[in-house]
């Protein structure tokens, strides 16, 4: 197992990690950490690894890019003092340019995108154990269409910046075009972004790949 004894893990991103989490952090008794793959964590730990305590806690925020995250990172995510943090952003940077396009001051073009990914990555990567950089993603197979292309401009930032840094790296875009191959999108997330608890399920079970998470 990746995580030790009562280590820190702080997620943080836009809804998907939000998934109706409590305020000011969540964390703690009953759902306060909310009801997506964040969850789904927490409650595999329980499950298979019942006498290591860590810390789960969620700073997501509903409806936020990755500018929005990087000018509350430090409050939100550096002076938890974690040992590790996971950043999941990039959505709402992409589907903005989609669904508000007379609205310019609200996109985050890829450089922009870049440049505040690794602005959070940087200002973290040497106070933790380990970051975790989840892609963004939309759940459609083809290619050709116009947000999944973008999208995928994103994805491959988010790659590259986990090569440079040394980050661990989950393919989240990857891993829901492969399930794609066997059923709609629809059977997971009804707007293609946001996960039911199938889909939140298959987000868990992907970060834990590589954590050397066994299921014994």
């Amino acid at each position: 197992m990746l995580f030790e004894n009562g280590d820190r893990i702080v997620f943080t991103g836009d809804s998907v990690t939000d998934m109706r989490r409590a305020r000011p952090v969540g964390e703690g008794l009953f759902d306060n950490v909310g009801f997506g793959y964040v969850r789904m964590i927490e409650n595999l730990f329980a499950a298979f690894y019942p006498s290591l305590d860590i810390r789960i806690s969620n700073t997501g925020i509903s409806g936020e890019t990755s500018r929005d995250l990087l000018a509350r990172f430090d409050a939100d995510v550096v002076d938890l003092k974690p040992q590790w943090v996971s950043i999941c952003i990039g959505i709402n940077d992409v589907w903005r340019q989609f669904d508000s396009p007379a609205m310019p001051d609200t996109h985050v073009l890829p450089d922009e995108y870049r440049a505040n990914v690794e602005e959070m990555i940087v200002r973290v990567k040497d106070k933790v154990k380990g970051v975790f950089i989840l892609s963004p993603y939309y759940i459609e197979p083809n290619r050709q269409d116009k947000m999944r292309a973008r999208m995928d401009e994103y994805v491959a930032i988010c790659q590259q910046l986990a090569e440079k840094h040394g980050c661990i790296y989950v393919d989240f875009q990857k891993m829901y075009e492969d399930y794609c191959q066997f059923q709609h999108s629809s059977f997971i997330a009804w707007d293609r972004i946001h996960p039911n608890l199938k889909g939140a399920t298959l987000m868990a079970r992907e970060v834990l790949k590589h954590c050397e998470f066994k299921y014994e």
